[in-house]
């Protein structure tokens, strides 16, 4: 595994692991579970003091997990599609035998009973689940900055930030302390993270992976997807996740394509479209440098580029920010320390445990959001802004929809700048918000994107594009991507 020096930026020495790989040597008797389960821990061990990406370790699941798979290979059964491969979960998804955090003091203690449908699809394929992962708190920050148990450093340059709020699963995969994890994404905090840690980051259409078990921050946009090495690990652990769930009424009845086989399809053809709003003034010379050589890369494959426009965009972030506010506001309310986490052990009154426990268990960001989003849905706001951000929110997938009926997909950067230092932004919280611009949109419209890899700036830190495709159509996204990640090789 790489080495992360305390003073440099760091890559990987060696190539990653990845999932057919890790099952293919499971399969032959190469390694065996139990030991790859066991060198990723002693990965975790020396090289997560450093990066603070996990937050708890699940070793005795995990060795039953491992265990169960080495029985069925000694039998010769057939093994699962994940069977052996070690994955970590952000902690706002719940799991036995872990706690549940969301990286919050009011969750402190907090131990589910049972597994979120994405976690219990993991499970099912055979994966080994090393643990959970930090991340903002709430899911509520773009640089991992925000969580109650200390920041995330990105592996690439570790007095940077890995992007948030999936940022401990982003940094434990550019790390190697794990084949793939799993993050969520409300406004970009899969493909952000995916960009500022130089890995794979998919997100996927609204409905397509089941929410439940997920601790809601904003239930119309937040997404469940994974983090990789590569495009086709990301088509392998979609494969698994998608589909409906019954515990989850907003999860589609969609079939789920073989999105691993899609990628041997040529890209040849294919539309993209660049739109001129993601190129403006605020972008960093380097990413646009980096963004204009992946269409020059998709060109070559026998893609044709178009101009396509998405004037609502100039809107997004202030859309997003009333929106998730709101939804925020409603959702939070439910922690009150009455059933479970935190409890203000010297309150004189119901009343006064209620404010005490939420003084002190909420954050700093937690508690701005869910003052905006109570002030935008009060009596007397709520048509000047709840109601309006909803119309707006309307007009921008409008955007995408007449986009897409003349393009297949569309290629714009993943963030506006290469990842931040440390502290840079924490004074400033709009600077932290607008690190969202490019990806707040695919949230309100429904669809789906990912972040692949796409070059390193002059200091060494990757830089991410960003391709957005149709509602359901993450086949045609992971194909594009792969022809990204190939161009590179």
């Amino acid at each position: 595994m790489a080495e992360l020096k305390s003073d440099s930026i760091t890559a990987p020495q060696v190539a990653p692991l990845t999932i057919r790989a890790a099952r293919l040597a499971i399969a032959s008797g190469e390694t065996n579970a139990v030991a790859l389960a066991e060198s990723y821990y002693q990965t975790i061990s020396a090289e997560d003091p450093k990066v603070h990406a996990w937050l708890a370790l699940s070793r005795e699941r995990a060795m039953e997990q491992a265990a169960r798979i080495d029985d069925m290979a000694k039998r010769g059964e057939a093994l699962p599609r994940l069977a052996g491969v070690p994955i970590g979960i952000k902690d706002v998804l719940v799991m036995q035998g872990a706690p549940a955090t969301a990286g919050s003091k009011i969750l402190e203690g907090y131990r589910p009973p049972y597994d979120a449908t994405a976690v219990a699809r993991l499970d099912a394929a055979g994966a080994v689940l090393l643990g959970k992962l930090n991340c903002d708190e709430f899911a509520m920050g773009s640089s991992n900055e925000n969580s109650a148990y200390g920041p995330v450093h990105n592996p690439r340059a570790l007095d940077r930030v890995p992007g948030g709020s999936s940022g401990g699963s982003a940094a434990a995969v550019a790390a190697n302390m794990a084949v793939a994890t799993l993050g969520t994404d409300t406004g970009g905090s899969i493909r952000q993270p995916a960009s500022f840690c130089g890995v794979v980051g998919l997100l996927p259409t609204y409905g397509r992976v089941s929410r439940y078990g997920l601790i809601a921050f904003a239930s119309s946009l937040d997404r469940v997807g994974p983090f990789a090495h590569t495009v086709e690990d990301a088509a392998i652990l979609l494969g698994v996740l998608a589909g409906p769930d019954p515990m989850d009424a907003t999860s589609a009845q969609q079939p789920v394509p073989d999105y691993a086989a899609a990628l041997e399809a040529p890209a040849k053809g294919l539309r993209i479209g660049i739109p001129d709003e993601y190129f403006a003034e605020g972008l960093d010379p380097e990413v646009r440098a980096a963004v204009e050589k992946t269409a020059d890369a998709l060109r070559a494959a026998g893609c044709t580029l178009h101009k396509v426009s998405l004037p609502h965009t100039r809107y997004a972030v202030a859309t997003y920010y009333v929106l998730a506010t709101a939804e925020a506001s409603s959702n939070l309310a439910r922690f009150d320390g009455v059933r479970y986490g935190l409890r203000a052990a010297d309150a004189a009154s119901l009343g006064s445990m209620y404010r005490k426990t939420r003084d002190q268990g909420f954050g700093k960001e937690v508690k701005r959001r869910i003052l905006l989003g109570t002030y935008v849905l009060s009596a007397g706001y709520y048509d000047a802004y709840y109601r309006k951000a909803q119309q707006v929110r309307t007009l921008l997938t409008r955007d995408f929809l007449h986009a897409f009926t003349h393009v297949d997909a569309i290629l714009t950067p993943t963030a506006p700048t290469p990842a931040f230092r440390l502290g840079e932004k924490t004074d400033d919280p709009l600077a932290m918000y607008l690190a969202d611009i490019y990806t707040v949109t695919a949230n309100l419209a429904g669809i789906c994107g990912i972040s692949v890899p796409s070059g390193n700036s002059s200091a060494g830190l990757p830089i991410g594009a960003q391709i957005l495709g149709k509602h359901f159509d993450e086949a045609t996204v992971l194909r594009l991507a792969h022809t990204v990640e190939q161009s590179q090789r």
